[in-house]
Order: C-alpha cells, then sequence, then structure tokens
C-alpha cells in the first residue's frame, strides 16, 4: 500500500504446467497487448502502455513493430501471424506519442514482415546426422575420384591435369599469355631461342650402336611375351635413318633400287620383305635387299650372318664401280657416299653378329679395320661397340687406349665412355675396398680417384646405377637413344652388366659412393658440376622411346603435385567426419550447429539489413 505503482503478480493461468510454443506466444502477446500492459522485457526498461487511448476511450491495435525487433522471445514472424494490422488510423492530433514513438509512426502501420529467417533457421536447425553422413560421404566419394585421376595422369604423363587445363585454357582467358608475349628484337625473346636451341640439342635422339636385330631378337621377344618391344616412334625414326643411309637422287637409274626405296618407306613389315624379294628378283646384286630381309626376316644370328655376308659380296662390288665413277658427276657423288654407308652398316652387323656368337677377336678385328678405313665416321659410334667387345675379352689396357683416344672434352660424350672410364678406375681399389676400413681411415688416392670417376659418371647419367645394381627391371633396349636418358642407361646397363658383375666389389663401390653425387649438384636442372645442366626434356623424349610397359625413370625426382596434396587430404578429412558422424551422431550435430551459428547470424543480419527502410 506504501509503494505507488506496486501491483500484485496475477497468477499465471500456465503455472505448474509447462505450455507449449503454440500456448506461451499467444499467452505473452495478450499479456503485452492488454489494456494498461507495459513492456517488461530484458532489453528495455519499463516504459508506459504502448498505446494511446482512442477517442472514445478504446485502446488502438497496432501491429508493434519496434517492440517485435527488440523483444527477446517472441518471434517476428509468429506475431505477425497472429496479430495481423488492421487499416491505418490515425494518431491522436496534439497528444505527444509516448517511447519515444514519433506521431508519424504512431499513425503508420509496419508492412508485412518477410519470414525468410525462419525458414533457413528451421532448416538448418531439422538437419539429421544422416544428412551430414550423407553430405561428407559424397564429398569424399568425389575427391577420391578426383584424386586417384590426378595420380593416374600425374604418373603417366608427369604433370597435373588440373594445373595443365589451368594454364592452357584458363589463363589465357584470365590474359596471363598477354605479359609473356616479346617483341622479335627484345633480350627476353632472344633468350628464349637460345634456350629452345639448347633444349633441342639436348634432346637430340642419336642410333643406338649396339641396336639389336628385329627379326632374331625382337620379334622372338614379341613371340615369347606378347609385347612389343619398340615403340611406332623409334621404328619411325629408323625408317628415316634407313632412307637416309640406304637412298640417293640417282635410285630411279636402278629399278631394284626404286624399288627399295618404296620398301624403306613402307610400314608394314611383310610388305617391306615382299619388296625386297622382288629387288632382288630384278637384281640379284642388290645389297639392301639383303641387308633389311638379314635385319626382319631372319630369326636367328646364324641367318642374319649369312644374309649380310651375302649383302657384303654385293655391296663391295657396288662399292669399288662408285668409286671409279666418283669424280664425273654430283650425282655419282651422292651414290658413292650412298654405297659407303651401305658397306660400313653391312661389316659393322657383321661384327655383331659375331661378337653374338662368341667370335669376338673376329668382331674386334672387323670393328678395328672399319675405324680405320673410315676415320670420318665416327659419328655411328663405333667405337663402343668395340669397347663392348674388349670388356668381354677382358683387355683392360686396349680398353683404356681407346678412351684415351674417344675421352676428349672437344668429342660427345655417352654413358659408356663415362662408365666405362668410372669402371677401370674401380677396378684398381674395388677388391680390397670396405665401407667401415674407408669410414675409420679415410680414402687413398686411387679410392679418391674412383669415386670421383663415379660421380663424373652418375652426374652424366644418373638412371644407370639403378639397373646396375638391379634395382630396376632390364628391358631390350630400343633402337634410338637419348643421351643422359633413361633410355641410354637401358642401352647400356644391357650389355655392361655383365662386365661390372665380373670385378669384385666393382657393384659394392658403386652402390656405397653413387648417390653422394647428388649431394654435389643439388640443384641439377639449373647447374651442374663436371657437366651442363641436366637437360629438362628427357623424360618427355623417353617416354615415346620406350614402351608403355615399362616405367621411365625420371631425374630429378617430381615432387607431387598441390592439388594431389589437396585432393588426398579431402577425400581423408571428409571420410573421417563422415564415419564420426556415423558413430557419434550426437556430438557431431553439436559440433556442426556450432561451426553453421555463425553463418546463421550473419545471413539473418544481412536479411534485415536489406529490409527497406521505412519513413520515419
Amino acid at each position: 500500500m506504501g509503494n505507488r505503482g506496486h501491483r500484485e503478480p496475477e497468477k499465471s493461468p500456465s503455472k505448474g504446467k509447462r505450455p507449449n510454443c503454440g500456448e506461451r506466444l499467444p499467452a505473452q502477446a495478450k499479456k503485452l497487448l492488454s489494456p494498461g500492459g507495459h513492456f517488461q522485457g530484458s532489453h528495455c526498461s519499463r516504459v508506459g502502455p504502448l498505446f494511446p487511448l482512442a477517442e472514445g476511450g478504446e485502446r488502438e491495435r497496432r501491429t508493434p513493430y519496434l517492440l517485435l525487433i527488440r523483444h527477446p522471445i517472441l518471434k517476428v514472424g509468429h506475431l505477425g501471424q497472429l496479430w495481423p494490422s488492421p487499416a491505418p488510423a490515425r494518431g491522436r492530433p496534439g497528444r505527444k506519442p509516448r517511447d519515444g514513438i514519433t506521431a508519424g509512426a504512431v499513425g503508420r502501420t509496419r508492412p508485412e514482415t518477410p519470414t525468410e529467417k525462419a525458414p533457413l533457421t528451421l532448416f538448418l536447425n531439422s538437419l539429421t546426422p544422416k544428412f551430414y553422413v550423407a553430405l561428407t560421404g559424397t564429398s569424399s566419394l568425389i575427391s577420391g575420384l578426383i584424386f586417384i585421376f590426378e595420380w593416374w595422369y600425374f604418373h603417366k604423363h608427369g604433370t597435373s591435369f588440373i594445373e595443365q587445363v589451368s594454364v592452357s585454357h584458363l589463363r589465357p582467358l584470365m590474359g596471363g599469355t598477354e605479359s609473356s608475349i616479346s617483341e622479335p628484337g627484345s633480350p627476353s625473346s632472344n633468350r628464349e631461342s637460345e634456350t629452345s636451341r639448347q633444349n633441342l640439342s639436348e634432346c637430340k635422339v642419336w642410333r643406338n650402336p649396339l641396336n639389336l636385330f628385329r627379326g632374331a631378337e625382337y620379334r622372338r621377344y614379341t613371340w615369347v611375351t606378347g609385347k612389343e618391344p619398340l615403340t611406332y616412334y623409334d621404328m619411325n625414326l629408323s625408317a628415316q635413318d634407313h632412307q637416309t643411309f640406304f637412298t640417293c637422287d640417282t635410285d630411279f637409274l636402278r629399278p631394284s633400287d626404286t624399288v627399295m626405296q618404296k620398301a624403306w618407306r613402307e610400314r608394314n613389315p611383310p610388305a617391306r620383305i615382299k619388296a625386297a624379294y622382288q629387288a632382288l628378283e630384278l637384281n640379284n646384286d642388290c645389297a639392301t635387299a639383303y641387308v633389311l630381309l638379314a635385319e626382319e626376316e631372319a630369326t636367328t644370328i646364324v641367318d642374319a650372318e649369312r644374309l649380310f655376308k651375302q649383302a657384303l659380296k654385293a655391296g663391295e662390288t657396288i662399292y669399288r664401280r662408285s668409286q671409279q665413277c666418283q669424280h664425273q658427276s654430283p650425282q655419282h657423288e651422292a651414290q658413292l657416299r650412298r654405297d659407303t654407308n651401305v658397306l660400313v652398316y653391312i661389316k659393322r652387323r657383321l661384327a655383331m653378329c659375331a661378337r653374338k656368337l662368341g667370335r669376338i677377336r673376329e668382331a674386334v678385328k672387323i670393328m678395328r679395320d672399319l675405324m680405320k678405313e673410315f676415320p670420318p665416321l665416327t659419328m655411328l659410334n663405333i667405337h663402343e661397340n668395340l669397347l663392348e667387345s674388349l670388356l668381354e675379352l677382358q683387355a683392360y689396357a686396349d680398353v683404356q687406349a681407346v678412351l684415351a683416344k674417344y675421352d676428349d672434352i672437344s668429342l660427345p660424350k655417352s654413358a659408356a665412355i663415362c662408365y666405362t672410364a668410372a669402371l677401370l678406375k674401380t677396378r684398381t681399389v674395388s677388391d680390397k675396398f670396405s665401407p667401415e676400413t674407408a669410414s675409420r681411415r679415410g680414402l687413398n688416392t686411387a679410392e679418391i680417384n674412383a669415386v670421383e670417376a663415379i660421380h663424373r659418371a652418375v652426374e652424366f647419367n644418373p638412371h644407370v646405377p639403378k639397373y646396375l645394381l638391379e634395382m630396376k627391371s632390364l628391358i631390350l633396349p630400343p633402337e634410338h637413344i637419348l643421351k643422359r636418358g633413361d633410355s641410354e642407361a637401358i642401352a647400356y646397363a644391357f650389355f655392361h652388366l655383365q662386365h661390372w658383375k665380373r670385378i669384385e666389389g666393382a657393384l659394392n663401390l658403386l652402390q656405397c659412393t653413387w648417390e653422394g653425387t647428388f649431394r654435389m649438384i643439388p640443384y641439377p636442372l639449373e647447374k651442374g658440376h663436371l657437366f651442363y645442366p641436366y637437360p629438362s626434356c628427357t623424360e618427355t623424349a623417353d617416354r615415346e622411346l620406350l614402351p608403355t610397359f615399362h616405367h621411365v625413370s625420371v631425374y630429378p625426382k617430381k615432387e607431387l603435385p598441390f592439388f594431389i596434396h589437396f585432393t588426398a587430404g579431402l577425400c581423408s578429412s571428409t571420410a573421417m567426419i563422415a564415419l564420426l558422424t556415423h558413430q557419434f551422431p550426437e556430438i557431431m550435430g553439436v559440433f556442426a550447429k556450432a561451426g553453421l551459428a555463425p553463418k546463421s547470424f550473419l545471413c539473418t543480419r544481412s536479411l534485415f539489413t536489406l529490409e527497406p527502410s521505412h519513413p520515419v
């Protein structure tokens, strides 16, 4: 009684029971909107009556627009449905509105409030653990498929598919190539042209000096294994070599040579063999026809040697005839060069037949005679055939003499020269070499020379040690090789592995020291130690030369692209989330709602921010 304005608390009709949402909201709204009711929310101070009295003593009912935004319990959408606003009424003239509401605001009603917030909130709150399991499981499956495809594409082509598509298709669309275009006379264009010329010279493909016979060796391998050891690119290069060595501009003067000119261009082996027999019918002394039959039709080395001997007899006759006419015209000079190439090729293949049949000294004699009789033909690398035969004879002094002549700085290097030099220096110390003893007392002068020779050889071709140490399986060497590449390593190890095994301790010393080379050249594509930086184009050329069933050795080893790491991490994380959600749905549901709460809050803020402003 002493407290003015004190009101006895009314007994709640819902006391003693827990009303549901449908009962609670109308009850609270009725209390707030009852005559003489005051707003006592937690967010506002105590204020007077919400609505002023209209004429006649009745209190007008208007939509509590400002109240609904500030009330902590009631939902805007619910009240908008429970109490729709009547037609607009005018405010009482001459009376100042209360609670900070202007006269203009009192005389107007708020337009219907958008209810986008309620569906979004209800949707996020109604998501079940099964939805999260399905979502994360699908994400894990898709990212796993992308990861598998990226991994396969990287191992097959050596690059990331996503990165390649981004650079090839997306970058031009974004204008990324404009900055890379330089004027023809600018220094940058000159540097690019020099770099391209250097790459072309480094990626030059050479004829394998120890190439096998197609009919007697490659075809027999296909019969046994069902695999093709030669690629189309390799055989196409051989066809070009045959046309260069065995044809000339005067072939139209001799019908047999005209037929053989077509035979060398033929892709089908049976058609080439048939053309060779046609040439022999026209001229029984057609040397190139015997060469083709010895290479492709003979199924044994003995048959190939017999055909090459017939080719040698015919080739010598044609060569002597061309020597007599070489000064008559330029065409006769070209014919002499062609006949010289045919004769050298036949003698070299006869030497290789003798080497394969065990007549090594005869093979060495033929090769030495070739090198003396035709010294300009060093490009054929006959000295590599001679080195291999001398190693088989264990004539190491003769091997050293050949190396002294051809291991010169002015001559092109090869794996055969570098690794043979390392083998000779290793031979002097390998039988007494022990890693424990060397680490305890250090290396002597001979051991240092051997280790340096191994490092030099490994720097030139880093793929060879894995084949010599039998860390990778060997295949038949191709007909063409790329120097410093995997194809050259296969060709060298295929013929020289037995020579390393014959010297006691040589492979042991190689195993202990070859990896130290990579510490001397940490950036092989940017700088080298004894040779030029390692060319970056070897992988592409080797993939063209070597069959698909062979895993091409790549140096330096490429790091996995970013997208492989990204897709692997995404696949693993989403799979783990799916598993945890399936096992612990309640806990993961709490985490999911906690993670989505900021997004829901931001969406709600954006909805109210985008509402149209109302005049005041």
